[in-house]
């Protein structure tokens, strides 16, 4: 794998890090429900299959 795919890998786990980080989960932290799960879960299994995905696009694609 180049050094720039490396890099991206990076960024998705510098966002990810960002995402999960406690002011912006304390967003999500209400009583509301979406499709019958608390906003905070959602948001958490959003967050996460997105990176899983982008990880899996990026690897496989420029996986050489």
């Amino acid at each position: 794998m180049k050094k720039r795919h490396q890099q991206k890998l990076i960024i998705i786990a510098l966002i990810l890090w960002m995402g999960f980080n406690l002011p912006l989960v304390l967003l999500f932290d209400s009583a509301q429900n979406m499709g019958g799960f608390p906003l905070i879960y959602v948001y958490f299994f959003s967050l996460w299959i997105l990176a899983i995905l982008l990880t899996l696009l990026i690897v496989r694609r420029y996986n050489e």
